[in-house]
């Protein structure tokens, strides 16, 4: 039974993310979100954890809008007649990239 116990401490901790791993994942995030990359000129330049996540967030809905935006766009730009024009070109060229 106690061999059963540690083991199963063993893998929750396993699983845990420790201070320095979420410190290290919110550095990485720091850096590829734009808007606080933009005002945090040097790496001394602290955010709060709360601050990262929100901008994430924000950031991914933002993403999400554009996906849907362009979606309806290529939308509207396929159903149209004219499979000659330059948009219908740049889309074909688009969906021919691996």
């Amino acid at each position: 039974m106690s061999t059963r116990r540690a083991s199963s401490r063993q893998a929750a901790s396993a699983s845990r993310v420790n201070e320095q791993q979420i410190t290290d994942l919110l550095a990485r995030l720091q850096q590829i979100l734009p808007e606080i990359h933009s005002r945090c000129r040097r790496p001394s330049d602290k955010v709060s954890a709360s601050r990262v996540l929100q901008e994430t967030c924000s950031y991914i809905r933002s993403l999400q809008r554009e996906v849907g935006d362009l979606s309806d766009r290529l939308s509207c730009l396929l159903t149209t007649n004219d499979v000659e024009s330059d948009e219908a070109a740049v889309i074909r060229s688009l969906l021919m990239r691996d």
